[in-house]
């Protein structure tokens, strides 16, 4: 399965991030799991599909990558696993470390 990266920028203003020597940035990675979809829902009932992962029909950024190939439902309807990290940049020695001057 492929892994997505976001990136959000953390604090202030995006256009005086050069300027700033503490800025840091939380690096997610996004990975969706299993299917949630019931597929019982319109007899009252519930019931999954049994999908354990999701892998897209097509590359990123065109339509088949939203869809699954293994149960062929929308990226939505699988569980989405969020895992981050903050990274420091320019310069800075210590990611938790800021100064509000």
């Amino acid at each position: 399965m492929k892994k997505r990266q976001v990136v959000y920028k953390r604090g202030g203003d995006h256009h005086n991030s050069s300027n700033s020597p503490n800025s840091s940035y939380a690096v997610r990675t996004v990975r969706y799991a299993e299917c949630q979809k019931n597929h019982a829902a319109n007899v009252g009932g519930y019931a999954v599909d049994g999908c354990r992962e999701f892998m897209p029909c097509g590359e990123e950024g065109s339509g088949g990558a939203l869809t699954c190939a293994a149960c062929g439902c929308h990226r939505n309807f699988h569980r989405r696993e969020v895992e981050g990290e903050v990274a420091a940049c320019d310069g800075s020695s210590s990611p938790t470390s800021s100064t509000n001057m």
